[in-house]
């Protein structure tokens, strides 16, 4: 996925009511910029980041949406969780997710039951209808990627949803996309949220596929980068 104009390179002052920041660009204005993350963005907001802004469309209330964040140790982050299924959308399409090879019929946001819909919906090469959700995952914490950042209530009911369409004969997959380049290995943050932990469990036995996917991330666009390992147990300790 590339982004539709260049972005363009600024400071971060701070960020406040979840979806707005301040920031200072090179040449010194201060602008605040719309911040398209709800999460805690735990490490990806400290003042003084160097950030990457998208010029807004005309019409738009704010001219910049924020969109990559330079990391302390190299390497940067998307914070813009709204992107993470376009990314995947294209994986998907060029068939570059390990395990999701030679999918067909494509669809996006798709009924799953009265109500709810999931991200995408396709045809495995064994004639197999495959369900996929997607979580942009932008937090790390001792040497590993973990989601979710913050309690998701929404994400608990995605887990149990995906799990009910096993015992149709579908397959059903939960897709972690990192949104960060120093991702090496993936959990669950359980401490974070207990709930989704149990969940993510009881969903792992009932046969959801659990995948995660590493990044490549520059400010010309995003890419999924290679499969990471999964850790063994939700409830794992943090050390």
């Amino acid at each position: 996925m590339e982004f539709q104009t260049p972005l363009v390179p600024a400071r971060l002052v701070r960020r406040y009511k979840r979806f707005l920041a301040d920031m200072v660009l090179e040449g010194g204005a201060e602008v605040t910029v719309h911040c398209p993350n709800p999460g805690a963005m735990t490490g990806l907001a400290d003042p003084g980041a160097r950030c990457w802004l998208e010029r807004a469309a005309p019409g738009r209330k704010l001219s910049f949406g924020w969109r990559l964040v330079d990391l302390p140790g190299g390497g940067m982050a998307c914070v813009d969780t709204t992107l993470a299924n376009r990314v995947v959308a294209e994986a998907l399409a060029a068939g570059c997710v390990v395990g999701l090879e030679g999918l067909s019929d494509l669809r996006a946001e798709v009924v799953l039951t009265p109500g709810t819909r999931v991200d995408f919906a396709a045809t495995d090469r064994n004639g197999r209808r495959v369900f996929i959700e997607v979580k942009s995952v932008t937090l790390l914490r001792n040497g590993w990627a973990e989601f979710p950042d913050s309690v998701t209530a929404r994400g608990q009911k995605h887990l149990r949803e995906l799990a009910a369409a096993v015992p149709d004969g579908a397959r059903a997959v939960m897709l972690y996309a990192m949104a960060r380049t120093d991702a090496r290995r993936f959990r669950i943050a359980a401490d974070i949220d207990p709930g989704y932990a149990s969940a993510f469990d009881a969903a792992r036995a009932a046969g959801v596929e659990m995948l995660a996917q590493g990044a490549a991330i520059t400010p010309r666009g995003i890419t999924l980068d290679a499969p990471l390992p999964v850790d063994a147990g939700a409830q794992a300790p943090a050390a």
